[in-house]
């Protein structure tokens, strides 16, 4: 089905497939009044065209640089003048993100030489490509938000990482990001967030957290993680990257495991 010779309109399935969103997500944006269909069928499809194909674009590139629901429509709403300089912004930002995993990857790669043998780095080539201000925004983010108490977190997760070896670091990233792919793949796969089916592979989540915190979380510091999941812009971001909507998904499953499993 065609609205011109050059731009096709898509049904709802036909766009979270191309955009690599869920249908979930779509009916969410519609609901909330952020991305409506172009039209509506009798039958009750939604049916999507080139402009909303754009906007949608520009959904996503808001989100990816962690940016509330609720106030993208007014960036979406601004003069055009005004949208083509955010773009370029954060275009830029895109560029400076780009370039900093570059040099990161280049780290990885200089480890697993080290790993292996083959090469020594050197001391200064360790650290390259990570951002000590952005992980210092990070801890004063979660203390502002949470209180003194989230420092002993901090401070405990710091200390467990400096006492990891490379090859335990690597395994240790490695494996929060199984879980996290693991995650995505029931989300998708259409489970609820609240199905105790899910428990193995939230039992082994907190059980990471754990050894992460160097003391087990509470029901309460579970699911406040969670929270914290949806409502940091850059673990949200995070979280998106890998499957829309699956910060909110993974808070809710984790305050239902906590009430379920860890509530005395």
């Amino acid at each position: 089905m065609r609205n011109d010779a050059r731009h096709t309109i898509h049904t709802v399935s036909q766009l979270a497939r191309l955009s690599g969103t869920s249908v979930r997500t779509l009916h969410h944006y519609d609901a909330i009044g952020l991305l409506k269909p172009a039209a509506v069928g009798e039958n009750g499809y939604r049916y999507y065209g080139r402009a909303e194909l754009m906007r949608l674009q520009q959904i996503l590139i808001h989100r990816e640089f962690g940016v509330a629901l609720s106030d993208i429509p007014a960036l979406l709403d601004a003069e055009d003048p005004d949208r083509l300089t955010a773009l370029r912004e954060q275009r830029s930002r895109l560029e400076q993100e780009a370039d900093r995993y570059r040099r990161l990857a280049r780290t990885i790669d200089r480890t697993i030489a080290e790993l292996e043998g083959r090469k020594t780095i050197m001391d200064k080539h360790l650290y390259e490509g990570f951002s000590p201000q952005k992980q210092a925004d990070y801890e004063a983010w979660i203390i502002d938000k949470y209180g003194e108490p989230a420092r002993e977190r901090i401070d405990a997760g710091k200390a467990a990482m400096a006492a990891m070896s490379p090859a335990d670091r690597d395994g240790w990233l490695a494996e929060v990001a199984g879980m996290e792919a693991d995650f995505a793949r029931a989300m998708g796969e259409g489970a609820r967030a609240d199905d105790p089916a899910l428990d193995p592979l939230l039992q082994r989540h907190h059980a990471w957290v754990a050894r992460t915190w160097k003391m087990a979380p509470t029901a309460e510091a579970y699911a406040g993680l969670g929270r914290m999941y949806v409502e940091n812009p850059d673990f949200h971001a995070r979280y998106e990257a890998i499957r829309p909507g699956l910060a909110e998904w993974m808070a809710e499953a984790m305050d239902a495991y906590g009430r379920r499993a860890l509530s005395v």
